[in-house]
């Protein structure tokens, strides 16, 4: 029987990246091949994000995009997943008629079946109920045939409901995985060939609240670091109020525990932070950042910075620029905050202007640009261990790869290193990246 085609279109972050690589998974036991040319596919999925609006704009113009396709092509099948999906459900399909199916955060298990429903009955399907447990976290992800780097969720759903935020609505509560089923997945990626793993979960550090036999987050990234053939050992999204001092030794005593952490602060202000909801005063972030910095000098500390929050003053304002300018952050993600709805935050009504918002975004942004840059110009000189990726963006000539610090270094190579780790010598420093050159005349793995 010759198999279906499936194209995936992905939105938001790497939890729903790896969200669509399980997608593809399991529609490729059920029959599919997943293809890159949208109009050879017979079944679209647009896999959503909506924790800030603009995410959601840009899902909106795609299905419109789709709608002569979907007049062109008889059977294809198009459907939306994800936490905007969640969120709407039934809405999206009177919003978007030609429809077939909107499945919800805990509902990924189910495709196989929703999908072939839909192809014997011609009837749109909306399914987005709650599962008590989330079958998904369990689906194997092999897709990463090649890659050297591969996901692993170790947890889905938040507790903290930060008032802001629309995950725990829309993704659910925490609900952690069993701890040796994670590490049993990890031995199975580097038996095929996986080097580094990404450890996912809306906030890593709570990991252990269910399902964990008694094993926090830190016993985790130890019996990673066990594992023959796993060289580096990432994890994002850390919650700074669960910050345990267990897991920043981690950086210091687990050789594969990468020496980069993102830690998000959203502001700088005591005023403000406590209305986001966020369980931290700023000189509790201060402190975990030089607890950090005390056990691991080298750490690359990365953040969010929300900007324009309701009732933001001038004051609260210079607070998140002066904290900064204390801490000089490797890089940071910043956004206009965007009014989510049914969030405690959506009560205090959208009070920061938009030309205003437009204003200190655009400060954040400058500041940020130069700490980046600073930071990067600093490691001018250093040799660097780089896990080869594969070939470059900007030459065929040259190899692309990450520091232990998660910064991108480019330098001439072949293809023969691509999976191993090499020395470069950094050589120049620009905003996003770094050049480098081979610090020795053969290239050996470390």
């Amino acid at each position: 029987m010759e198999k279906k085609n499936i194209f995936i279109q992905t939105f938001g972050c790497q939890m729903n990246v790896h969200d669509s690589e399980k997608i593809v998974a399991l529609m490729e036991g059920a029959g599919y091949a997943c293809c890159d040319d949208i109009r050879k596919a017979d079944l679209i999925i647009i896999n959503t994000c909506s924790i800030r609006e603009k995410a959601a704009q840009k899902v909106y113009s795609q299905l419109g995009r789709l709608r002569q396709l979907k007049r062109e092509k008889r059977g294809l099948i198009l459907a939306v997943g994800g936490c905007l999906a969640q969120q709407w459900g039934s809405k999206f399909i009177e919003k978007i008629p030609f429809l077939d199916l909107v499945f919800g955060t805990h509902n990924i298990h189910m495709l196989p079946e929703l999908v072939t429903r839909i192809e014997k009955t011609k009837v749109p399907v909306v399914q987005i109920e709650f599962q008590e447990s989330v079958k998904s976290l369990n689906i194997p992800a092999l897709s990463n045939r090649g890659k050297i780097s591969a996901y692993i969720t170790i947890m889905q759903g938040c507790n903290n409901f930060c008032s802001y935020c629309v995950v725990p609505y829309l993704r659910g509560r925490e609900e952690s995985r069993p701890f040796w089923e994670i590490v049993d997945e990890a031995k199975t990626l580097a038996y095929n060939g996986i080097k580094e793993v990404i450890l996912l979960g809306q906030n890593v550090n709570s990991y252990g609240t269910s399902n964990s036999n008694g094993h926090g987050f830190a016993d985790l990234l130890q019996e990673i670091g066990k594992i023959s053939g796993i060289e580096r050992i990432r994890f994002t999204t850390s919650h700074p109020k669960d910050l345990s001092d267990k897991l920043v030794y981690c950086f210091s005593e687990t050789d594969k525990v990468c020496e980069h952490i993102h830690l998000p602060v959203q502001a700088g202000s005591d005023r403000i932070l406590r209305m986001m909801n966020r369980g931290y005063t700023i000189s509790d972030y201060f402190e975990k950042v030089d607890n950090l910095r005390s056990v691991c000098p080298e750490i690359s500390i990365t953040s969010d910075i929300i900007v324009g929050f309701p009732g933001e003053t001038e004051r609260d304002f210079q607070a998140t620029i002066d904290m900064m300018k204390k801490i000089r952050f490797d890089n940071v993600f910043s956004f206009n905050y965007s009014e989510r709805e049914g969030t405690d935050a959506a009560r205090l009504g959208d009070t920061v202007s938009k030309i205003v918002k437009h204003e200190r975004l655009q400060l954040v942004q400058s500041l940020q640009e130069e700490h980046t840059l600073e930071k990067h110009k600093a490691r001018v000189g250093n040799v660097e261990e780089i896990l080869v990726e594969g070939v470059s963006k900007n030459s065929r000539e040259d190899m692309t790869g990450r520091t232990r610090t998660n910064k991108i270094v480019n330098f001439r190579g072949n293809h023969r290193i691509i999976g191993k780790t090499v020395r470069v010598r950094i050589t120049d420093a620009y905003l996003h990246s770094m050049r480098g050159e081979p610090a020795e005349e053969e290239v050996t793995t470390c």
